[in-house]
């Protein structure tokens, strides 16, 4: 019968994430968990065993209205990026912990490229003059030859 009790499947999974997410001196890893009411994340350095710096929504000077929601999430992003670039790390590795790329997952690794952290994987946004990003416009270079082709 398979296993439905959700927390042993997602450390199943977080199980087999782990065995190919490394992190080292250079590119620690950055690892998330989430509660039910709080968010956490630290930078770890897998090859001594050594946390680096951490950050979590119980911490008083981070602490807002609730730690369950995705304004706390980009306030714990957004003060793991700086604490580690503080620190001289300006890229790591991702670490979702076994959650699903979304929400609150996904808010704090944005706040945390956002304000500094993996510069290379921060997103062009479209500006104001209406030009998209490069991805949408690859697409539909690729569907104007597709359409030239019928």
């Amino acid at each position: 019968m398979a296993n439905t009790n959700r927390a042993e499947i997602r450390t199943a999974i977080h199980q087999r994430i782990r065995r190919k997410v490394k992190g080292s001196g250079e590119k620690p890893r950055l690892a998330i968990y989430r509660s039910l009411n709080h968010i956490y994340a630290q930078v770890i350095d897998d090859l001594r065993g050594q946390t680096i710096v951490s950050a979590s929504s119980i911490e008083k000077d981070l602490r807002g209205n609730s730690g369950g929601n995705l304004d706390a999430a980009r306030r714990i992003g957004q003060a793991i990026a700086e604490r580690a670039l503080a620190k001289g790390i300006d890229s790591v590795v991702f670490d979702r912990g076994g959650y699903l790329y979304h929400g609150r997952i996904k808010a704090l690794t944005d706040a945390a490229r956002a304000a500094g952290l993996n510069k290379h994987e921060v997103k062009e946004e479209s500006n104001g003059d209406g030009q998209a990003k490069a991805a949408p416009e690859e697409k539909s270079e690729k569907k104007s030859r597709k359409k030239s082709k019928e």
